[in-house]
């Protein structure tokens, strides 16, 4: 995440924080924007929650050009993101101001019942994963709170990266329950005005 990216979503996030809910986000990988929703959540007094498997979404994947091999637990063979996050945590200082949901994002979101302040929208990137992310969470934004999307990218040269949330992008200006209010790259801040998803 660029640096103006993510100044734009830490100011989000000191927004929705005044609302005393808890800022969610879901595609943690090794927790660098899980920081700034922290830090936020820590001076508003409420809690970060952040979800993912870590196991790596599609584009971090072996032979893939976001893949890392140090990512990789050498026992199973497979993807394992949560350890370094963990680490990110605890040489930031807020640990205790985080709760990590270690699952898939659908499953989790059906468990969910509360509302929330903030929804940071950046899991996979299909339009399977981006759907299911949006459907799971969106509905869970408080009157006021904010919905925030990343890579967000309306070019169609860009299928892979950026198309599907662009996509849930469209989708959720398109059901009249959220209005833009912030463009930073390819990040979008939008508020709950109305009802649906």
């Amino acid at each position: 995440m660029p640096v103006s990216e993510g100044l734009a979503l830490y100011a989000a996030a000191v927004e929705a924080g005044r609302l005393g809910l808890p800022l969610l986000e879901v595609g943690t990988y090794c927790g660098r924007s899980t920081i700034l929703l922290a830090d936020a959540a820590r001076a508003a007094g409420v809690t970060a929650v952040t979800v993912d498997h870590h196991r790596g979404s599609e584009e971090q994947q072996p032979g893939w050009e976001y893949h890392d091999p140090e990512t990789v637990d050498p026992e199973i063979g497979r993807m394992d993101t949560l350890p370094l996050f963990r680490r990110t945590l605890h040489k930031a200082g807020l640990e205790d101001h985080v709760i990590a949901l270690v699952g898939r994002s659908p499953q989790a979101a059906r468990l969910w019942n509360s509302p929330l302040g903030l929804v940071f929208i950046d899991g996979g990137h299909t339009d399977e994963h981006a759907t299911a992310d949006y459907e799971g969470w969106a509905p869970h934004v408080a009157e006021g709170g904010l919905l925030v999307i990343h890579d967000v990218f309306p070019d169609p040269a860009d299928e892979f990266t950026g198309q599907a949330p662009y996509r849930v992008y469209l989708r959720a200006l398109e059901s009249g329950a959220f209005r833009e209010v912030s463009v930073t790259d390819s990040l979008r801040v939008l508020r709950r005005t109305g009802h649906g998803s």
